[in-house]
């Protein structure tokens, strides 16, 4: 077992170091430091741009690496082991991050482990709760991917549902931009959402009532063809905001409750950048009470972040396991130990970042 974990994560557009600090012996390992770079530069285009960010990780991995261990206190000598997010995401972004961790390996002898993206989520919130553990229900919800899954024990998640064609932080984004919002569109829209009348858009929810799978892209169109309607976007976007995450959030926690029916655990785990949203928390902590417990992230560990790499990387570590130097970015790694259901034939590949 490695005793301090220095992970990183250059999977989309944020560029993140943290050290992990635990012995032998230890359940869980501390949080030492977690720094946090955001790329601003994909604002103005609506959406991340592989390119610009690959460059941007390249410039600053260095100094995010160095900033996370004077954070820690620790020099390179203390670091045992390094823990990188070889996939599933940008695979120009992942390479600086894969090569950058390679070498720092290589030159100190020190232990070399890719973690999985997905995997990764689902430990986000183990660094804040020693206590959490299996068996849980977990939903993995970001802009590149929207998964229900069955976690019996760490290492081994049985494929419930996945989205048939949009991520919900995808359509979050896209519908931001028809609402004239920011981006991410997350973030905007649960903001001005607050403002919104719940009863002046009743949008549908696909798929809500069948199964563990999701559906958003029809639900985009109806937001598309609303706003075309609106004589006054101005007026009309804050009830076409709290309509939207209405309907989403509403298929999201009835799938989440769903499974924690069928499968009759004590936990819930909520998962992604879209698990930043206070609003989706709040509607599973109501929804779940008395069946289970929602066990959630804080924001900055929900957000892409090189601690839930590390703590993916401590657990996988300390079964022994390592990475060679063949290790390679691959866009779409499988998530480990997944199990299918018995009829995936609509069950997409859950493979995005």
């Amino acid at each position: 077992m490695a005793d301090v974990v220095l992970g990183i994560e250059t999977s989309c557009d944020e560029t993140s170091a943290a050290v992990l600090v635990g012995g032998r012996g230890v359940r869980s390992p501390e949080l030492a430091s977690l720094v946090i770079l955001s790329q601003d530069v994909h604002q103005v285009f609506g959406g991340v741009v592989p390119e610009l960010a690959s460059r941007a990780h390249l410039a600053a991995l260095p100094r995010v690496v160095d900033r996370a261990l004077a954070e820690a206190g620790l020099g390179w000598s203390a670091v045992d082991a390094v823990a990188v997010t070889a996939g599933p995401g940008l695979v120009g972004a992942l390479l600086v991050g894969v090569v950058y961790a390679k070498a720092l390996a290589y030159t100190g002898g020190r232990a070399l482990i890719g973690v999985n993206h997905l995997e990764g989520h689902l430990f986000a919130p183990a660094v804040e709760d020693p206590e959490l553990g299996p068996p849980f229900v977990a939903l993995l919800v970001s802009g590149g991917h929207t998964l229900l899954l069955d976690v019996p024990v760490w290492g081994r998640y049985r494929l419930l549902g996945a989205t048939r064609d949009d991520a919900a932080g995808e359509a979050f984004d896209k519908v931001a931009t028809l609402l004239g919002l920011g981006y991410p569109g997350g973030p905007e829209i649960e903001r001005i959402a607050k403002h919104g009348d719940p009863a002046r858009y009743t949008l549908p929810r696909p798929m809500r009532d069948e199964g563990f799978e999701f559906s958003f892209s029809g639900l985009k169109t109806s937001v598309l063809h609303a706003v075309r309607a609106s004589g006054d976007l101005a007026r009309d976007r804050p009830h076409l905001a709290r309509g939207f995450q209405d309907a989403v959030l509403d298929v999201l926690v009835t799938k989440l409750e769903r499974a924690v029916r069928a499968t009759g655990y004590p936990t819930a785990v909520l998962g992604g950048g879209v698990a930043c949203s206070r609003t989706l928390a709040a509607l599973a902590a109501e929804r779940l009470k008395g069946l289970a417990r929602v066990a959630v992230a804080s924001p900055r560990l929900n957000a892409d972040n090189a601690a839930m790499i590390a703590r993916a990387g401590w657990y996988r570590l300390g079964l022994g396991e390592r990475s060679d130097w063949t290790l390679d970015a691959r866009a779409d790694l499988p998530l480990p130990g997944l199990e299918w259901p018995a009829s995936p034939a609509h069950t997409p590949h859950p493979t995005s970042p």
